[in-house]
């Protein structure tokens, strides 16, 4: 799977719009998300935009739709199937993450669903847990609808804009170096983001958290 998002910058263009929809598409319909590299085939379809090989429209129009409907055919899942697939000895490994994404779910609701599109495990978690809990659709929607379009514009765009800077550095030192660039900006971009959300939000004192 990792070689498949590796070779998406030598794909035609609708092909990069098949790989990266359908990854984006099954990291959250499947219940298996963090074994899918979603997020770094939207970033790679962003570069692949830049480049010329793709729209940046039909990109970002693919990215997100694909991610809308992934989660609400999660929450399906969830909704039909969540306790027997919840007690299968396979989550064994990740129960104790999986019960801290239910605890989150239950005390913050449709902002959970919101949130969690912005986390890897969460992402590929949370529409099957609120199906789950039976949270009801268009809670699920609106919230689910809200993250998955600021999600997929912000990592294509990341992709587009990092562009130019991504083909110096492959025609430099190779793609692995490249995608390793790409990988440290997203990154660096979520501990930003991570620790602004931290300072704006007030701890228990009224004051904000440091």
């Amino acid at each position: 799977m990792g070689h498949l998002v590796s070779q998406l910058l030598t794909f035609p263009g609708w092909l990069v719009l098949l790989v990266s929809g359908a990854l984006v598409f099954a990291e959250d319909a499947l219940f298996v998300g963090f074994v899918f590299p979603a997020e770094t085939a939207a970033v790679l379809a962003g570069v692949a935009a830049n480049r010329g090989h793709v729209s940046l429209t039909a990109v970002l129009l693919t990215v997100t739709i694909a991610a809308i409907i992934g989660d609400t055919v999660g929450y399906e899942v969830g909704r039909h199937l969540g306790p027997r697939i919840l007690r299968s000895p396979r989550l064994d490994a990740r129960s104790q993450q999986i019960e801290q994404a239910r605890d989150l779910l239950a005390r913050r609701g449709g902002i959970a669903v919101f949130l969690g599109r912005f986390v890897a495990f969460l992402r590929a978690t949370m529409p099957f847990l609120a199906g789950s809990a039976r949270m009801p659709y268009r809670t699920f929607l609106a919230f689910n609808a809200a993250g998955g379009l600021i999600w997929g514009t912000a990592v294509v765009l990341l992709g587009y804009f990092a562009g130019a800077s991504y083909a110096t550095i492959e025609k430099s030192v190779g793609k692995g170096a490249a995608l390793a660039v790409l990988a440290v900006v997203v990154v660096g971009l979520l501990i930003w983001r991570l620790r602004t959300r931290r300072r704006k939000n007030p701890g228990p004192g009224g004051s904000p958290t440091r």
